[in-house]
């Protein structure tokens, strides 16, 4: 009997090959015959270089030198891909205060809202054989409102102090307290693979930084009909810099996330009190 001989490193990367294809669809006591049948089909099939020789050796003998200590060394990685995380895209939800005493004006949760603009990601895999745990990082912009009472709008004083000051436009004007951050986030992830190894849960939890890259109220009022509005930018003492815990979960399209700030939203000299933001949304469009 005579079969086709391939070279060394042609004849490893093909038995690895079929020891992960092993790995996935037999039981461990068909691998060796799995990799004899893919092993026959590919010498009869395909294409033989210039440099395959003949061989009139029985090929279980030929199999018994192979060394598959050296082949598998390095383990099974049945997941060929890189690892990548789960941060880029567009993210949107409500804003909610963890006020520990009054002093900030009221304001309408459900109009209270964060829109993200998550358009930078860094994913890296911190396994050596696997790629479902990894670290993710990123840049994106966070876009903030406040819905407060109509009535009311933040002024900033000369001390640095920040008052309640009530206007009156008409009886359907509207008054919104924004600011936009950079933000950059620093997380772990999980991922637990459901059905096919590219389908996966996802948990994700670390911390995140952020610089306030502008800030206004603006009140949108009719005069005479026509739709006015009165827009007046300022820092109104909020803390230029801040920082907090992020936590994101998942699986396919349906993502959530949550962030909370450690650093209180406005300075000492603000006179208001420490107030931590809470932001609790849902992913609208991963990239």
């Amino acid at each position: 009997m005579y079969v086709s001989v391939l070279p060394e490193p042609y004849l490893k990367t093909m038995i690895k090959s079929c020891i992960k294809a092993s790995v996935i669809h037999c039981h461990k006591q068909n691998i060796l015959l799995s990799i004899l049948f893919i092993w026959l089909s590919q010498t009869l099939s395909a294409q033989i270089p210039d440099s395959i020789r003949v061989s009139d050796k029985n090929p279980e003998k030929l199999l018994k030198n192979v060394r598959f200590k050296e082949i598998v060394q390095d383990g099974l990685n049945i997941w060929q891909d890189d690892f990548t995380g789960h941060f880029a895209g567009i993210d949107f939800g409500l804003n909610f205060l963890n006020e520990k005493e009054p002093g900030f004006p009221d304001y309408d949760i459900i109009r209270s809202n964060s829109l993200y603009i998550n358009f930078v990601q860094q994913s890296m895999g911190i396994q050596r054989s696997r790629n479902t745990i990894g670290i993710v990082t990123g840049l994106g912009l966070q876009m903030k409102s406040y819905r407060l009472d109509k009535n009311t709008t933040l002024q900033k004083e000369s001390s640095g102090q920040v008052t309640l000051q009530s206007l009156f436009f008409d009886s359907n004007q509207k008054s919104k307290f924004s600011m936009v951050y950079a933000t950059i986030p620093l997380l772990i992830e999980f991922q637990i693979p459901v059905n096919h190894y590219a389908n996966r849960i996802y948990l994700s939890a670390g911390t995140f930084a952020g610089y306030r890259i502008s800030s206004h109220t603006k009140i949108k009022y009719r005069l005479d009909r026509k739709r006015e509005k009165l827009k007046t930018p300022g820092d109104f003492s909020l803390n230029d810099f801040r920082y907090g815990l992020m936590a994101r979960a998942g699986y396919r399209r349906l993502q959530f996330f949550c962030n909370y700030d450690l650093q209180p939203m406005f300075r000492k000299e603000a006179g208001m009190p420490d107030i931590n933001p809470i932001t609790v949304g849902i992913t609208i469009l991963s990239l």
